[in-house]
């Protein structure tokens, strides 16, 4: 038998659904990968039942050992906090632990510190089969033990600002706020068995997220975080790390993946300003960039730069706090909601750089996606709710950060209310103020990273309670068809249940989301195997200079 499934179990029996719902054109490509793998399907095996041509493997043919890689890159404090409490990037953190499960710039799932996956027909139970022969740069071996620590962490739902306990909310007990006894169970040294009493198709896809790091079993959260995050299994060592400034990374030899090629990496930060960027690129101060924003793609094309894009599920959205006046009241959301043109939004705000979105969280690219009817600004509805509610002559503040294309998109929502006759007034703040804050603020706007299900973000941002709902939304039905979509691994029948989902979320009026964004990453000619990602992730253990 080829080697079609990540385990030596049979073929699970949504398996011979899904090649035949692709063969027959009624789900897209990357839809196919991303069901095909969330049951247990090898991405090899994926592309061979498909009927597709496997994506070309990363050339190291010729690759050269030696030379830093210098990345033009935020270097923020929210990468340098216990890994769970993540709510912005692991770019340096990432690269001296890893994770159980990566998310390829193509759409699949390939295991890192898992060897391979198994889940049973009704996703109540997953068994996960360790990589065997890894090491901690302490010495210590990879176990079970490691696994079941990180886990049992993340279903500590009342450690403030722990987003993985809405990612396996369906291992959490609701009264004792922690894991359900019993439901996290190391069979032996290198195999873990999840035990859910309900459904739950996401965990594979929630442990590629970037807040799921595997940090060494003796993980301290008060601990020096650069101490705790090199007792690691990656391909480098965190050398240095200064908040605003610089970070540094150097390989760490006997690494379990082959040794990198980099003798090391740097982490720059310029800031959001292109200028700034493009001017190091052009004195040769960096080889790469984190992501282009959308007014510099032309610049950094015509200094000569290669330039990898890639189509994603990344966003911003502005969001009105339900739990905050004006917005606790559902006419006011809906009448801004209304009063914007999306399409025009993305126009302004990245040069139309990317995919109009609906004003629900989920879109085309996912593959649970039930299209609507088409969004329409519609202006009359929005003054008569406005009026209907006594707002008429209010004055709305819209907050967001001063950078770049997000500025430029709260920018462009604020002229379309304004064009609607709405008073609006703009607070833009610095990244360092405005982020201490971001899920408290009554209206501003967030961009949200791309995640490869639909039900993922929502589960994150919009269902009651979570740590990241920074829109305070709570809505009960909207929770119980969220929870009904999340336990169905047919994609076809779970985006039918999603028709509910997607027009409760839209009808609250809670959030005005303009577009889907394309992620653009730019680098010299003598960088060798770098792509973008679709979730911004530097995979660069087999990344070299020809220098």
């Amino acid at each position: 038998m080829k080697d079609y499934m990540l385990t030596r179990r049979t073929l699970h029996p949504l398996t011979k659904s899904f090649v035949k719902e692709f063969k027959g054109g009624r789900m897209k490509r990357r839809e196919f990968l991303a069901s095909m793998m969330s049951v247990g399907v090898t991405a090899a095996g994926a592309f061979a039942l498909g009927g597709l041509a496997a994506p070309a493997k990363a050339d190291t043919s010729g690759a050269k050992t030696g030379g830093t890689l210098r990345i033009a890159c935020p270097v923020r404090s929210a990468g340098k906090k216990d890994a769970r409490l993540f709510d912005w990037d692991a770019y340096v953190s990432s690269q001296s632990c890893e994770y159980l499960v990566r998310w390829t710039s193509d759409g699949t799932f390939v295991p890192t510190l898992l060897e391979s996956w198994e889940v049973n027909d009704d996703a109540t139970v997953y068994t996960l089969n360790l990589r065997k022969g890894v090491k901690w740069s302490n010495g210590d071996d990879f176990t079970s033990e490691d696994v079941v620590f990180n886990i049992t962490r993340w279903c500590e739902a009342d450690v403030e600002g722990n987003s993985m306990a809405a990612r396996f909310s369906s291992l959490v007990d609701a009264e004792t706020r922690n894991a359900i006894e019993g439901s996290i169970v190391a069979l032996d040294d290198h195999t873990v068995q999840l035990n859910l009493p309900a459904s739950d198709i996401t965990l594979i896809a929630a442990m590629t997220d970037y807040p799921s790091l595997i940090v060494h079993r003796s993980f301290d959260p008060d601990g020096d975080m650069v101490a705790q995050y090199n007792i690691g299994t990656g391909a480098y060592e965190i050398e240095s790390w200064e908040i605003g400034t610089k970070a540094r990374v150097v390989r760490r030899p006997g690494y379990w993946g082959g040794d990198a090629f980099l003798d090391a990496v740097e982490f720059i930060d310029y800031g959001e300003d292109i200028a700034s960027t493009t001017a190091a690129f052009e004195s040769n101060e960096v080889d790469a960039n984190l992501t282009t924003q959308a007014g510099a793609v032309e610049l950094l094309d015509g200094i000569g730069l290669v330039r990898s894009d890639v189509a994603t599920a990344a966003t911003v959205v502005c969001r009105f706090n339900n739990a905050t006046p004006p917005y606790d009241d559902p006419r006011v959301r809906r009448a801004l909601q209304l009063a914007v043109d999306n399409s025009i939004v993305m126009e302004l705000g990245v040069n139309g750089l990317g995919k109009v979105a609906e004003n629900h969280h989920v879109g085309p690219m996912h593959e649970e996606y039930f299209a609507l009817p088409a969004f329409k600004r519609d202006v009359e509805q929005s003054k008569a709710l406005l009026a209907e509610a006594g707002m008429t002559d209010h004055e709305f503040d819209l907050i967001s950060i001063d950078e770049g294309w997000r500025k430029d998109t709260t920018d462009a929502i604020a002229d379309q209310l304004r064009s609607a006759g709405i008073n609006v007034k703009r607070t833009v703040l610095p990244g360092s103020t405005f982020w201490n804050d971001w899920t408290k603020y009554p209206a501003s706007t967030t961009d949200w990273a791309a995640r490869p299900l639909g039900v993922q973000v929502l589960a994150l941002a919009y269902r009651s309670g979570e740590a990241w709902n920074e829109s305070a939304y709570s809505d009960p039905e909207f929770d119980s068809a969220l929870a009904a979509a999340m336990a169905v691994a047919d994609p076809a029948k779970r985006a039918a249940l999603m028709e509910k989902v997607e027009r409760i979320l839209q009808e609250s009026g809670t959030l005005v989301q303009p577009y889907w964004r394309l992620e653009t990453r730019h680098f010299t000619d003598k960088v060798k195997n770098l792509t973008a990602h679709q979730a911004q992730e530097f995979h660069l253990n087999q990344v070299w200079m020809d220098s």
